[in-house]
């Protein structure tokens, strides 16, 4: 089967080019490489750079991929950044998106499978089940919200099947270790392998289930390409809930092999992010009855995978867009203004 992934040389996108290689299929891996890496791409996909915000450029991605299926992961997932850069946002995402998928209904496309988020769930009552309305709390989530809608209505009209996968907080190895801006697990790692404080936003008190990608990545793969997923949305992630704070512990205690944290490392408490929900966790009943799901790495696992994978790779020096901010620069969190990280 010819199988486009957008979002291709980036994490999670790279991980599904290599499972559907892996099963035989005829891979088209694309990317901007703005916050991807080409190697991350399995050698025996075909890699296209191409910013799908270009419109007669994705065009042509998908007029020469002739994808029978497209699995979407490209995205500028920056949620609490989001809020001050809204155009990029919609170009990265929403626009994007659609850049792909209309002239890839014009092909006949047979299938789309959208990585959508969590975040449209916004500050609903977690765990957040599929049920839930989309009630988005930041820029990012409102373009998930909006990129689901759009492909519900537009298979209704145009025939082609869809499955929406919303992942939450997925962390492991080939996660950019760069970005300032997003996944806290990296960020707190490689903060360390820098020999830097991290740096906790609020009272630590938040609660999140964080993701191993070789839990989330199978089932995506899998479940996209089944029947069974088709018209169906499926939160896909870890049930273990845990604060900041409490991942914070558990990263010192995989980092520093059960010691304390060493004098001048101990994590620095800022104010807290703008609208940043505080709870934000789902349910899975819908993929493991449907689709088999099933979690099998425990936070402790996956971080000492990715710690050990981080290890070999080394620390990376954060990549600040400093200039990029489009509204409110006074209002972001001062590790972003001041570069704290």
């Amino acid at each position: 089967m010819r199988v486009l992934v957008t979002g291709g040389a980036g994490f999670m996108g790279s991980h599904a080019v290599d499972r559907l290689l892996d099963q035989g299929h005829e891979v088209t891996a694309a990317d901007s490489l703005i916050g991807g890496f080409v190697e991350n791409v399995n050698p025996a996909a075909e890699f296209v750079e191409c910013d799908l915000a270009d419109r007669e450029a994705a065009a042509d991605l998908v007029a020469s991929a002739a994808p029978e299926v497209i699995f979407h992961f490209a995205a500028d997932a920056t949620e609490g950044r989001s809020q001050f850069t809204p155009l990029s946002s919609m170009d990265n995402n929403m626009v994007g998106y659609l850049n792909t998928l209309v002239p890839a209904i014009d092909r006949r496309l047979s299938k789309m499978v959208l990585v959508s988020s969590m975040s449209v769930y916004g500050a609903q009552q977690p765990p957040f089940r599929e049920t839930m309305p989309r009630l988005p709390e930041d820029v990012y989530a409102a373009m998930k919200a909006s990129m689901e809608a759009a492909t519900e209505h537009l298979s209704a009209v145009h025939g082609f099947d869809y499955s929406i996968f919303r992942p939450h907080n997925v962390y492991g190895e080939r996660q950019n270790l760069a970005d300032p801006y997003r996944n806290v697990v990296a960020i707190f790692i490689n903060s360390l392998l820098r020999g830097r404080a991290i740096h906790i936003y609020g009272d630590g008190e938040q609660r999140r289930a964080y993701s191993y990608i070789g839990d989330t990545n199978p089932v995506m793969v899998d479940g996209g390409l089944s029947d069974r997923s088709n018209g169906r949305i499926f939160n896909v992630g870890s049930s273990e809930d845990v604060s900041i704070n409490q991942l914070a512990d558990v990263v010192r205690d995989v980092f520093f092999d059960g010691g304390p944290w060493p004098a001048g490392l101990e994590p620095k408490y800022m104010p807290g992010r703008p609208l940043e929900v505080k709870k934000a966790f789902c349910a899975h009943d819908a993929a493991e009855q449907v689709l088999g799901f099933r979690n099998t790495t425990t936070l402790r696992k996956g971080v000492e995978a990715m710690v050990r994978w981080a290890r070999e790779v080394g620390p990376r020096e954060p990549a600040y867009l400093p200039n990029s901010l489009e509204i409110g620069g006074e209002h972001a969190p001062a590790t972003w203004r001041e570069q704290l990280i």
